[in-house]
């Protein structure tokens, strides 16, 4: 269902036909003590006791053409994601409702946002605009149903939690009918960003809000629709389809929130009704012109694009937009230039006393095939790291831009270089150019190998392999707490005595911690293989 529509019936305009019917609500509970209950109950009467200020917004709003099946639910679920929906009237007879947020500056935010993209309930257009009533006085004794269920959907608004126990009608809001998915991104060998979440999403309704994190060690994220309806449709589509060949797989459910409280437009959360919001410490702001420039740019990243059956074409996106959403999310404006040959990373903010391009090596090797590094000669906390393809490269900035290294907050963004240089025969460069073409450390030579399904991004809990049998508990705890951090856990492995967990007290210590021991030599010819794990101790 295409959530965009260009000529909007939203507008201002006051309805004539703005009518009360016999279905009134239930007396206000203590939560709601701004509703002003007065008001008849007959048909076809006004409204008394507002003056009427046409043009004037005001914070009651008037929906109509509702399709004729719509809950209540359904209608609040409109108003939730601008702020808290203080009183409703449906008017069954005539496909009508009336909307009271708490205050004027929400409805004036959502009819500004349905301006701009039409509202649908079960896939029919409807039209809000200003109500000439200043609040929404309703009767005490009809219509019980319509004040349970907005009571309902306070209680889960304030508290966050499911509604088990409650004794509320079937249309009040229960997981099922929630407009927000929670999504869980399985097999994650390439970048998934917010972007590209959008942009599969969107075809089945307006996304309002985005929120992405990472927990448990996989990358998750909540995603908030205009209506329900659409989060059900997406759900059914989309749920266990790879977004890419045989991997990046989606898991979705419904969560227990009916609305998001995004703080922040970045590469981590979005609100798509509040443009003005700010970035957030340390997090890139959206470049509205980077984001621009990348969604025109047509050949992307070069990634196997799953050949998803008719209705779910939205996951075939054209050649991969993870490329163009990572980079606009990492600030990367270069039009014209395809991120599908994009092997170069630039990587800023290095703590310059502490980096060498071996320990860049080791840290960007956990996400693909390091082949050279540079740090910059007249601005050495800078790099230029090169990977052995565009794939590895947008899955090393997907996972590390924003990290701690040796404690500074580092950036890692697309370079405009397509090759790192190595220096002229016989020039001294301080050691601050390597080629590691040949190593024979990097994880992803072989084609088909284990180490590409485990891929996780940083986390505080290390997963070790290679240990030699003579090797104990207490000796692998001594050497990492001796890489500056604390061991909070250790578990082997049950089956195999080579393989351990092992938790630090940050993700920056367990970082730190790879960087220093990823191939120590631990004797007997063992050395020890470090990587970043999804479980936890």
């Amino acid at each position: 269902m295409d959530g965009i529509v260009t000529d909007v019936a939203v507008g201002v305009k006051r309805g004539s036909d703005e009518l009360l019917s016999g279905s009134v609500l239930n007396s206000p509970n203590s939560n709601m003590s701004s509703m002003v209950v007065t008001a008849n109950g007959n048909d076809n009467k006004k409204f008394k006791g507002d003056d009427k200020m046409d043009g004037a917004p005001s914070r009651v709003l008037h929906i109509r053409k509702l399709p004729g099946e719509v809950t209540e639910t359904e209608v609040i679920a409109l108003g939730l994601p601008f702020g808290k929906v203080t009183n409703i009237l449906m008017l069954k007879g005539k496909n009508q409702a009336f909307l009271e947020l708490a205050t004027e500056e929400a409805a004036i935010t959502m009819v500004n946002y349905y301006s701009a993209v039409t509202p649908h309930l079960r896939n029919q257009p409807i039209y809000i605009q200003y109500s000439n009533h200043k609040e929404l006085k309703t009767d005490n004794t009809l219509n019980q149903r319509a004040q349970a269920v907005l009571q309902a959907v306070t209680a889960v608004q304030t508290t966050n939690a499911p509604m088990s126990g409650t004794t509320v009608s079937e249309s009040a809001v229960t997981p099922a009918q929630s407009p927000v998915l929670r999504i869980i991104i399985d097999n994650m060998y390439y970048p998934v960003t917010l972007d590209v979440l959008h942009q599969i999403f969107s075809k089945f309704g307006a996304v309002l809000k985005i929120i992405t994190f990472t927990k448990n060690n996989q990358f998750q994220a909540l995603l908030q629709y205009g209506d329900p309806v659409n989060a059900q449709q997406a759900k059914l589509a989309l749920d266990g389809q790879n977004i890419y060949n045989a991997c990046c797989t989606l898991r979705i459910d419904f969560s227990k929130l009916v609305n998001l409280n995004v703080k922040y437009n970045n590469d981590k959360s979005r609100d798509y009704t509040r443009p003005d919001l700010p970035s957030g410490d340390g997090q890139p702001a959206l470049d509205p012109a980077i984001a621009a420039a990348f969604a025109k740019e047509t050949s992307l990243l070069g990634l196997p694009v799953a050949a998803v059956p008719g209705t779910l074409s939205p996951l075939a996106i054209p050649n991969a937009a993870a490329a163009a959403a990572a980079a606009a999310a990492g600030r990367v404006g270069m039009p014209g230039v395809s991120a599908g040959g994009n092997t170069v990373l630039l990587v800023s903010n290095l703590n310059e006393e502490m980096v060498t391009p071996q320990s860049l090596f080791t840290l960007f090797g956990v996400y693909g095939d390091v082949q050279r590094v540079k740090i910059l000669y007249n601005k050495k906390d800078s790099a230029l790291i090169q990977m052995a393809d565009g794939n590895q490269s947008q899955l090393a900035m997907s996972h590390l831009n924003g990290q701690k290294m040796y404690g500074k907050i580092i950036r890692v963004t697309l370079s405009k270089h397509q090759t790192v240089q190595l220096p002229r025969e016989g020039l001294d460069d301080q050691g601050l150019t390597k080629d590691f073409g040949n190593s024979p450390l990097h994880r992803f030579k072989k084609p088909g190998s284990k180490n590409f399904q485990n891929i996780f991004p940083p986390s505080a809990t290390l997963h070790l392999s290679n240990i030699p049998p003579s090797v104990a508990e207490e000796d692998l705890r001594t050497l990492f707490a001796n890489t500056g951090g604390t061991v909070k856990a250790f578990k082997f492995f049950q089956r195999d005595h080579k393989m351990a967990l092992l938790q630090m007290s940050t993700v920056e210590e367990a970082i730190q911690a790879l960087i220093d021991l990823h191939n120590y030599n631990l004797g007997e010819n063992h050395h020890l293989r470090v990587s970043f794990s999804k479980s936890t101790i």
